[in-house]
């Protein structure tokens, strides 16, 4: 007679095994790890425009150079989560995991003996490898360990990671950059992947989709012990089907086609806004006399902005989900102008950066939900994708533009006896 239990043959899915229980430490710690690697993100894409004015002294440039640098790094980002993903579809997502957070590590710790804006080019382009590279990871183990009917909610919260990481940057930056110089960011930037790496190797497990897809009942078995539930179960545990994604013309067919273009458009810009804003208020602030501390004080502030923004206006989206939304952009829009007119202020700047973060990018964090509903369940992977995917280039145009209008606007006062006396653009950003 067999010994195993009635049922633990039948043929079934890891979400049906998740199902009904609650989220326990082994998961709790998996979405933690996550949450950290997302907070890495964070912090690098900030510290590189806080630490900008201070590389830009060191290295003889001039800030309106940093662009391309700032954009390099999204660029990066974009590549490594297209070709980390694929890759993690093949060898796993925990070896992948490794190697993305192996390369931030790397990256990080390399960036400080850079001497060029050149070589920092390339640094930051295989930084943002990294992180890209990572993002796949977090989000399927994020996903995977998640009980389905909380996976959603899961997901947005260990993304949280990222403003949270941007706004410890921008604290850790007022204290480290000031008393250690402009390097000591990208010290602790890397020290904290470097001990990541042990605790991904010993106490992260791998997608248990690719273990079913892989046959692997050992690992299974070691999974599932850790999450309590039966070890007998993994010889019937079977993958979970891949996410069908329709094709990309079915987008624009049935009287979607506006609203798809709109929802693109929409996020396009957005993106281009907040990596526009995130990397050029330090510089900006300290060009029109404040002090350094004062400008990355005002990058946290637009960060700790979109956090509260989010929450708050979460709560009325789900009621009123246009309205809210359009409003968010309005005194988004309203905030983002008034930060051009009190940048020579410093509670003036602190407050208009909260407002702009608040209602812009709060806005914009309703609007990925808002393209999630525009979608019928057929279509919602392809939607959102390639929604999210567009959106991409606006990140990494933002940063780029502003170089341009900064470089635009010194050669057009020719940093002239008139900019030298205006209280908005002393003559210094031109160095």
């Amino acid at each position: 007679m067999s010994s195993t239990a009635p049922g633990l043959s039948e043929a079934r899915s890891f979400d049906s095994l998740l199902e009904g229980r609650s989220i326990g430490r082994f998961q709790v710690l998996i979405i933690s790890v996550c949450a950290v690697i997302s907070m890495v993100d964070g912090f690098d894409t900030q510290v590189i425009a806080l630490a900008a004015n201070g590389i830009a002294q060191q290295f003889g440039a001039n800030v309106a150079d940093f662009g391309p640098i700032f954009g390099i790094g999204l660029f990066g980002g974009l590549v490594g989560a297209i070709v980390f993903g694929l890759l993690g579809d093949r060898f796993g997502r925990k070896p992948v995991l490794l190697i993305s957070v192996a390369i931030v590590a790397i990256g990080s710790l390399v960036t400080p003996f850079t001497e060029t804006t050149t070589t920092l080019l390339i640094v930051r382009f295989v930084t943002g490898l990294g992180l890209g590279g990572a993002l796949p990871g977090v989000i399927s183990l994020t996903s995977e360990y998640a009980p389905v009917r909380r996976r959603a909610a899961t997901v947005a919260l260990m993304f949280c990671g990222f403003p949270l990481g941007a706004v410890v940057g921008g604290l850790l930056s007022t204290v480290l950059i000031p008393a250690f110089g402009w390097a000591s960011v990208f010290w602790l930037g890397g020290l904290v992947p470097v001990i990541l790496i042990p605790v991904i190797v010993f106490a992260i497990p791998e997608s248990v989709r690719f273990l079913s897809m892989r046959s692997d009942k050992r690992a299974l078995a070691r999974v599932l012990k850790r999450l309590r539930l039966p070890e007998e179960y993994a010889p019937s545990i079977q993958p979970a089907p891949a996410e069908e994604r329709a094709p990309l013309p079915s987008l624009f067919t049935q009287g979607r086609a506006v609203g798809t273009l709109m929802l693109w458009l929409i996020l396009l810009l957005s993106l281009l806004m907040t990596y526009f804003l995130t990397n050029w208020i330090p510089l900006v602030a300290t060009q029109n006399g404040l002090d350094a501390r004062t400008g990355i004080l005002g990058a946290v502030m637009l960060n700790l902005g979109s956090i509260v923004g989010s929450i708050v206006l979460g709560r009325f989206v789900r009621a009123r989900p246009t309205a809210t939304i359009v409003a968010g952009y309005l005194l988004g829009a309203v905030a983002i102008a008034a930060i051009g007119q009190v940048a020579h202020s410093a509670p003036g700047l602190l407050i208009t950066t909260f407002l702009a973060g608040f209602f812009a990018i709060g806005a914009q964090l309703c609007t990925v939900g808002l393209c999630a509903t525009f979608y019928s369940d057929a279509l919602r992977a392809t939607g959102v994708g390639s929604a999210m995917g567009v959106a991409r280039l606006g990140a990494i145009l933002g940063p780029v533009i502003g170089g341009v209008l900064l470089a635009g606007e010194c050669r057009l006062l020719s940093c002239s006896s008139s900019s030298r006396s205006s209280r908005w653009w002393p003559p210094s950003r031109c160095s």
